[in-house]
């Protein structure tokens, strides 16, 4: 496949997500993204961790009293003249029900080319609401309205579920762009864009494309002065069950290529030990200095390629 460019619009994701109600799979919502562009493969790469986020407020019933509940508390507690024992009794005498997002963040893949960085991560949030705990702990009571919105110690209920999950579009990242931007900003050559670099020019790119066993996906975290700052990491999709590679003393020769060899196979692709080095805990950085001891010597069991990649990393080391 050459790189072409693809032409997808936000919206067009928000209207596929809404028009699908989610079932135990993403068959159909994987369909339906795949219709949206059929000159590009699609796949779902990896399914994220359960997280939650505050919902919305109901009463014993089940009746929807509103559903941003941080929204509702502050316009409550202004009608309630500011006064946030008023809001409190409003609140028990209701009986009102705090509820909770469950979620968890899909990311799929268009591949737009076979180089490492040909490719678009789109990221769509698959929640369900579902009960959390009565607004108010009678028993320890808010002390201020941040408290009110989110307890340190909330009186939780047996959890029961409102309506069906839904599917919600969150972003799109062309990856071969964003990292363009990053190193522009970024001194020196980023670490992800050099992990990209040398899996185009290993024996792993030419054997598998680089979004079947990792993405690149924005992330921020806060600078030293508090300002926001956007950057790139490097999430492993898989989910194999592989040795760790840790003591090598006395390891060379065919020993040590033979167990170099056994984890790339369960790995499933060639030189996989280097960039679980880089990347994970799986490979300690001693493996690449025996590897290099080897192949200054009397050994060649890596091909030009990785050894050109292996011996740039023994002069300049990085991770990611």
């Amino acid at each position: 496949m050459t790189e072409s460019r693809l032409v997808l619009a936000g919206q067009d994701i928000t209207d596929c997500c809404k028009k699908i109600i989610p079932g135990q799979t993403e068959d159909i919502l994987l369909r339906q993204l795949q219709n949206l562009v059929p000159d590009y493969p699609v796949q779902l790469a990896l399914t994220g961790e359960e997280w939650y986020r505050l919902g919305g407020v109901v009463d014993m019933d089940g009746r929807r009293i509103a559903n941003d509940l941080i929204e509702w508390a502050e316009r409550t507690y202004l009608e309630c003249g500011q006064n946030l024992q008023t809001l409190i009794d409003y609140t028990v005498e209701q009986k009102l029900i705090a509820t909770k997002q469950t979620g968890k963040t899909l990311y799929f893949v268009v591949q737009t080319g076979d180089r490492a960085e040909d490719f678009t991560l789109i990221e769509i949030d698959k929640t369900h609401e579902v009960s959390d705990r009565m607004l108010v702990n009678e028993q320890q009571p808010p002390e201020d309205l941040e408290e009110f919105i989110d307890p340190l110690q909330p009186f939780c209920i047996e959890s029961f579920g409102f309506g069906h999950s839904r599917y919600t579009y969150r972003r799109k990242t062309d990856v071969k762009l964003f990292m363009e931007v990053i190193n522009e900003r970024h001194r020196g050559e980023h670490p992800v864009q050099r992990f990209m670099d040398d899996w185009n020019r290993s024996s792993a790119g030419q054997k598998k494309r680089l979004s079947d066993e990792w993405i690149i996906r924005p992330y921020q975290h806060t600078g030293r002065f508090g300002e926001r700052i956007v950057n790139a990491e490097i999430v492993n999709t898989q989910y194999y069950i592989l040795p760790h590679l840790e003591d090598f003393s006395g390891k060379k020769g065919s020993a040590l290529s033979n167990l170099l060899n056994r984890f790339d196979r369960q790995a499933g692709y060639p030189f996989a030990w280097f960039f679980y080095m880089i990347k994970g805990k799986h490979v300690s950085t001693h493996c690449a200095e025996a590897v290099y001891r080897d192949i200054a010597g009397d050994f060649a069991y890596l091909g030009q390629r990785d050894e050109a990649v292996l011996r740039d990393w023994i002069a300049s080391p990085y991770n990611v």
